[in-house]
C-alpha cells in the first residue's frame, strides 16, 4: 500500500467517527489496527484517534509496549497528548497529514500548540515523522466538522 492509500484509511475512520482526527497503525506494509476520535461519545478527552488506536492494538496484542516496525497514520499532527503516547508504545514512525501551519489562523484551535516533532525530539527515542500527506483531504475533514 501507499502512504496515500493508508491516509485514505485513516481518513475513513475520521468520517466514521464524524470527526477530523482518524488513525491506522501498519506494520510491514499492512494495517493492523485503526480508531477514529471519540471524545465526544466516549466522555473521554484522551480518546483521541490516536490514542484509541494504540489502545486497541496494545490490548489486542496484550503488551503495552510495541517491537519495532509500527507506524502510526494520522490525518491531523498529533498533539503533545498523542506524541508522547506514541513514544509509550514504542511507535517507530509517525506519519501525518495537516499540520497547525496549514491552518488559515496557523493554529489548530484543539491543539496545545507545541509540534510533535518537539515532543519527539525531547525524548530519548528515533520516532521518524513525515508530514504532509494527502494534505487538502484533511484539509477538508477539518470544514467538513467543524469543532
Amino acid at each position: 500500500m501507499t502512504p496515500e492509500e493508508i491516509m485514505q484509511m485513516a481518513i475513513a475512520e475520521a468520517e466514521k467517527s464524524e470527526t477530523p482526527f482518524g488513525a491506522v497503525i501498519v506494520k510491514d506494509n499492512e494495517i493492523v489496527e485503526r480508531a477514529g476520535n471519540s471524545v465526544q461519545s466516549d466522555a473521554d478527552p484522551t480518546a483521541h484517534a490516536e490514542v484509541n488506536v494504540i489502545r486497541k492494538l496494545t490490548t489486542r496484542l496484550k503488551t503495552p509496549s510495541l517491537e519495532s516496525g509500527y507506524t502510526l497514520y494520522s490525518t491531523c499532527e498529533p498533539c503533545a497528548m498523542c506524541a508522547a503516547t506514541c513514544f509509550w508504545a514504542g511507535i517507530s514512525e509517525i506519519v501525518y497529514s495537516v499540520d497547525a501551519s496549514d491552518f488559515e489562523d496557523g493554529h489548530n484551535p484543539n491543539m496545545i500548540n507545541i509540534p510533535c516533532e518537539d515532543i519527539i525530539a525531547k525524548s530519548p527515542s528515533s520516532i521518524k515523522i513525515k508530514s504532509g500527506i494527502l494534505k487538502e483531504e484533511c484539509k477538508q475533514l477539518h470544514s467538513k466538522y467543524p469543532l
